[in-house]
């Protein structure tokens, strides 16, 4: 019997994820059939419900459902815990089992594909959001010299940042403070590129980066990432080498068996320009 898997976000027209985890399956040889899902604002529960009731076996979570999902789920990872956000879920009878791979995938991406370490480096993210939750936790254990979270509102940063204050060096800021300031790595995980704008941040803490990162794919030369070609950063990457990290991750969570991503990776990289 063909088993059933699917991502929920709002919006979700956009997502890749389908055919992502469509050439995975066909890969590894594994019987399934993923689709997207546009979950109410108001009435995800509802709709994980239904999913379940027609007998579906996993979820991936996008914008704006991953802490509902935490909040959903009867068995949380500990990542999950910590961070208060998951990026997938599977389902074993009445157990609702929720896992958050958003910061393994990313860790891996920067540290694997990229060949860019994150020990002894400072280390930015601006956005306090699901994806920075995280991403937190697999940052910090990549033990940085100090990671510094920014976010409009400062107290989101700062709940975030005691979260993981027990993990690593970590601390928050507003964009305000980060004048002056230099960073080895930036990452933008705010929604501002899906809107074409650019986050409130200092063109100064470019001045020694050596790599920016957006957490948003498919997007091209964001205006997060032209700030810091504009300001000598040497190495750009966008969020496609962490959307199909994370989503091996999720393949193997609930099938046993981890595909190759580098062909994906490839497929899906537009120019940065």
């Amino acid at each position: 019997m063909t088993d059933s898997y699917a991502v929920i976000g709002n919006p979700i027209a956009q997502s890749k994820s389908p055919m992502i985890h469509a050439a995975f399956a066909e890969l590894t040889g594994q019987d399934l059939v993923y689709d997207k899902m546009e979950g109410p604002i108001n009435g995800f529960e509802a709709a994980v419900d239904a999913f379940r009731a027609a007998g579906g076996k996993g979820l991936n979570i996008t914008a704006p459902f991953k802490l509902k999902a935490a909040a959903y789920a009867t068995h949380v990872s500990e990542r999950v815990k910590l961070s208060g956000a998951a990026n997938a879920m599977k389902f074993d009878d009445e157990q609702i089992l929720a896992e958050n791979f958003d910061g393994i995938g990313l860790v891996r991406d920067v540290t694997h594909n990229l060949n860019f370490p994150l020990k002894g480096k400072r280390v930015l993210m601006l956005g306090a959001g699901g994806a920075a939750r995280g991403a937190l936790l697999p940052f910090l254990a990549e033990q940085p010299a100090e990671l510094v979270l920014a976010n409009r509102t400062l107290q989101r940063a700062m709940d975030l940042a005691s979260i993981g204050a027990q993990q690593g060096r970590v601390r928050s800021s507003s964009y305000a403070e980060l004048a002056g300031q230099t960073f080895d790595v930036v990452f933008n995980a705010t929604s501002a590129s899906l809107r074409g704008e650019l986050p409130p941040v200092p063109v100064t803490v470019f001045s020694k980066c050596t790599l920016a990162y957006e957490l948003a794919y498919g997007k091209g030369l964001t205006p997060f990432l032209r700030l810091a070609a504009n300001s000598g950063v040497r190495q750009l990457a966008d969020g496609v080498g962490m959307l199909t990290e994370q989503a091996a991750e999720a393949f193997f969570w609930w099938r046993g068996v981890r595909p190759d991503t580098a062909r994906m990776i490839a497929q899906l990289t537009v120019p940065l320009a």
